[in-house]
């Protein structure tokens, strides 16, 4: 299989919080739509340094992780981020990788929008079609 891309929209969640309590316009929200890589082999949502700075993403924590070439990196873990696909979202906190040039559509945030990789077609589709199940177990 290839490399898959798709189009996501990530928002600051704390600035979405204060424009829906009237503290900041909704203009004001930072937001960036970006082309990532549907990785279901990556956790995580991966951003830029660039990216994060961008979205106005503080650094909750600092963690160590495994990258595709089995190398182990000091990361950083940013605070909350909404990530929007098409009619789907969701909440997570995002990684930024020393030297990441890509960003990174990663399994947990896929999975919590009931999204896969399709490997016939190569795009990222609903698990379910184009309604979104949410199963409380």
């Amino acid at each position: 299989m290839g490399i898959v891309h798709c189009e996501i929209t990530l928002k600051n969640l704390a600035d979405n919080v204060f424009a829906q309590s009237g503290y900041l316009k909704p203009e004001e929200v930072r937001t960036e739509t970006v082309t990532a890589v549907a990785d279901t082999g990556s956790m995580y949502l991966v951003i830029t340094e660039e990216l994060r700075q961008k979205l106005g993403l503080e650094v909750k924590e600092e963690r160590t992780a495994l990258i595709a070439n089995g190398q182990r990196v000091t990361s950083q873990l940013t605070e909350a981020v909404e990530v929007y696909w098409k009619n789907r979202f969701t909440v997570v906190h995002a990684m930024v990788i020393p030297g990441a040039q890509k960003v990174l559509f990663g399994a947990i945030p896929m999975e919590a929008m009931d999204l896969m990789v399709n490997p016939v077609t190569q795009e990222v589709v609903g698990v379910h079609g184009d309604k979104e199940e949410i199963y409380a177990l």
